[in-house]
């Protein structure tokens, strides 16, 4: 009777395990589910109304990148190819079909109260020589459409916001890194920006582990520079004492409940992943103090 009874505990312990198992597995189905259909939203075919004239390619260079250009990104290297607009600056790659960096500027002006309407669509300055990435490329399979520049750091005007969600600011990211530290980054970095600063930002990936339908390259991770001066003061007041905050992501699952803070590194050590030249236009010795400290700024 004994053996009979420890045989039913037994069976019922890995009946509530695999009921454990079942309502887990349910819950993030369901995560992705409606994270899916709140991102399908139908494509708008009403452009937003200008905010202001086009920036020149040189006027956005001096804008969104005054430290230097890292990749000498230009119109005439499909791999590494300039995209600007009044919003951010993008290194953009024919063969991955994915942005190699976007850089852009946060001051409290570009942070206004539009709620997020999603309205990803693909990005017509591209050449006729370059295929453009759909929307629905990324349906069905299991990375979200991972912004580089945030949609909520242009929430100002209509057009702003709408210029986030072009496909050639957007990376395939896990889940769990895009609703995880890398959004909990982005939310800091806001804050900073409502304390009174300008906040200087260049995103980007490297590495592959895998194509999405064989064309659009999935990094194995994300990196982030932030540059934080205080709001109104030009870039050129820039010194040894400036905040620099690197992070370096892995692109993987299971990190969603991590801090932000985990991942700091230096850009020195970005630079020596990914080829590229931060921080180009300062003087030699401020570019070695800024880009071998690593942000150890008290959060608050």
């Amino acid at each position: 009777m004994a053996r009979k009874k420890s045989a039913l505990t037994t069976v019922g312990i890995i009946f509530a395990l695999l009921l454990g198992v079942f309502i887990y597995w349910l819950g993030k189905k369901l995560e992705n589910y409606l994270y899916e259909k709140t991102s399908e939203k139908p494509i708008s075919t009403t452009q937003p109304t200008r905010k202001g004239k086009p920036l020149s390619e040189e006027e956005a260079l001096e804008i969104f990148l005054p430290f230097g250009n890292p990749s000498n990104a230009s119109k005439s290297d499909p791999e590494n190819y300039l995209l600007v607009n009044e919003y951010m600056v993008i290194s953009y790659s024919r063969s991955k079909m994915i942005p190699n960096w976007v850089a852009w500027r946060v001051t409290p002006s570009d942070l206004g109260d539009l709620e997020r309407e999603d309205s990803f669509r693909p990005d017509e300055r591209l050449p006729s020589g370059f295929e453009r990435v759909l929307p629905s490329d990324y349906t069905g399979s299991g990375f979200d459409r991972g912004h580089l520049c945030p949609s909520a750091d242009r929430t100002s005007h209509p057009e702003a916001m709408a210029s986030t969600f072009l496909m050639t600011n957007i990376a395939p990211q896990t889940p769990d890194l895009n609703r995880g530290p890398w959004e909990k980054l982005e939310s800091y970095l806001r804050s900073l920006v409502r304390r009174r600063n300008d906040v200087y930002v260049i995103a980007g990936n490297y590495g592959e582990k895998g194509k999405i339908k064989r064309k659009i390259t999935i990094p194995t991770n994300f990196w982030k520079i932030a540059v934080v001066l205080p709001t109104g003061s030009s870039p050129s007041s820039i010194n040894e004492r400036t905040r620099i905050i690197a992070v370096d992501m892995p692109n993987v699952k299971g990190i969603k409940d991590d801090d932000w803070f985990t991942y700091r590194t230096t850009v020195r050590d970005i630079e020596q992943k990914t080829g590229y030249n931060f921080f180009s236009n300062l003087p030699q010795n401020l570019q070695e103090m800024l880009e071998t400290k690593t942000d150890n700024t008290r959060l608050r």
